[in-house]
C-alpha cells in the first residue's frame, strides 16, 4: 500500500463521520425527522464510528482484493503477546480506572442500572463491534504506514492527535456520551492512549487483536467514570512505557510497517 493511501484514508474517514454527525449538529431537525433521533444506538452512529475500518477496508480492497483483505484481517488472529501487556490490558487499565474514580470519591465500579448486571453485560458484548472496529483503520492500516516514516512514538502521537480531533463534533452532538464531555482532557487523552497501544502493536507483530481489546477496556461499561484522573494516571503509565521501549520507541527498526501481511515464501525447488 503506497505512500498516498494515508490522504485518502484520513479523507474518507472524516468524509463519513463529519458527514454524518455534522449533518446532525447544523440541522438536528431535518436530521431527525429524516432518521430518527441520533443515540449511541443509532445505525448512523455505528457508521460514524465505523468510519476508520470502512476506509482501511476500501483501501485494502483497492490496492490488494479479497485476498489481500483475507491476510489483513489474518492480523486480527495474532493472538501472542508479552505476558507484561497482557496483564495490562486485562488488569491494569481497568484498575487505572477503579484508582481514578477513587481519587475523585467515586465507586469502584460503576453503579449497576435497576435490572441488574444483566444490560451491562449486554452493553460490554456490543462495545465489542463499536469502538473496538476502530483500530482496523488507526492501527490496522494508519499507523504502520506513518511508521515507514517516522518513529513508532511520532507516529503514535500523530495518530491521537488526528483520532482526538476526529472525534470533535461529536462534543456538539446531544443524545450521546460526548455531548456531556470536556474536548481537551479528552484529546489529551487520545494522544496519551495512541502512544500507549504503539509498543502493543509492534511488540505483537502488528496484532490487531490487541489494540482491540485495548480499546474495548477503555469502554467497557463495567469501568467507572474517573474522568480526568484516569487520563492523568494513563500519562503516567505511557511515560513510564517510553522510558522502558525508549530503544524501539524513537528508532523504525523493528516497527510495524506492513498493512498487508506478505504470503509465506515458497521454499526453493532444488534441480534434478
Amino acid at each position: 500500500m503506497p505512500k498516498r493511501a494515508i490522504p485518502l484514508f484520513l479523507a474518507m474517514t472524516f468524509l463519513i463521520t463529519w458527514g454524518v454527525v455534522g449533518f446532525y449538529v447544523l440541522a438536528p431537525e431535518l436530521a431527525s425527522s429524516w432518521f430518527g433521533p441520533i443515540s449511541g444506538l443509532h445505525p448512523l452512529f455505528f457508521l460514524a464510528t465505523w468510519a476508520p475500518a470502512i476506509a482501511a477496508i476500501v483501501l485494502v480492497l483497492s490496492y490488494a482484493d479479497g485476498a489481500g483483505l483475507r491476510r489483513f484481517l489474518s492480523r486480527l488472529l495474532l493472538w501472542r503477546a508479552p505476558s507484561g501487556w497482557v496483564v495490562f490490558v486485562l488488569i491494569g487499565l481497568p484498575l487505572v480506572f477503579m484508582a481514578g474514580s477513587l481519587v475523585k470519591n467515586g465507586p469502584v465500579l460503576a453503579p449497576l442500572p435497576p435490572d441488574g448486571a444483566g444490560p451491562m453485560v449486554a452493553v460490554m458484548f456490543m462495545m465489542l463491534f463499536l469502538g473496538p472496529i476502530e483500530e482496523l483503520g488507526w492501527r490496522g492500516v494508519l499507523q504502520p504506514l506513518l511508521q515507514r516514516h517516522m518513529a513508532p512514538i511520532w507516529a503514535g502521537a500523530l495518530i491521537g492527535a488526528i483520532w482526538g480531533f476526529w472525534h470533535l463534533p461529536a462534543f456538539y452532538l446531544a443524545g450521546t456520551v460526548f455531548g456531556g464531555w470536556n474536548f481537551l482532557p479528552f484529546f489529551i487523552g487520545n494522544v496519551v492512549l495512541a502512544v500507549l497501544v504503539t509498543p502493543i502493536l509492534n511488540r505483537t507483530g502488528g496484532s490487531l487483536l490487541w489494540p482491540m481489546l485495548f480499546h474495548w477496556q477503555l469502554i467497557n461499561p463495567f469501568w467507572p467514570d474517573a474522568q480526568p484522573w484516569d487520563t492523568w494516571i494513563l500519562a503516567v503509565v505511557a511515560l513510564v512505557a517510553i522510558w522502558w521501549k525508549r530503544e524501539t520507541m524513537f528508532t523504525r527498526e523493528g516497527a510495524v510497517t506492513q498493512v498487508i501481511p506478505s504470503l509465506p515464501q515458497a521454499a526453493p525447488q532444488v534441480a534434478r
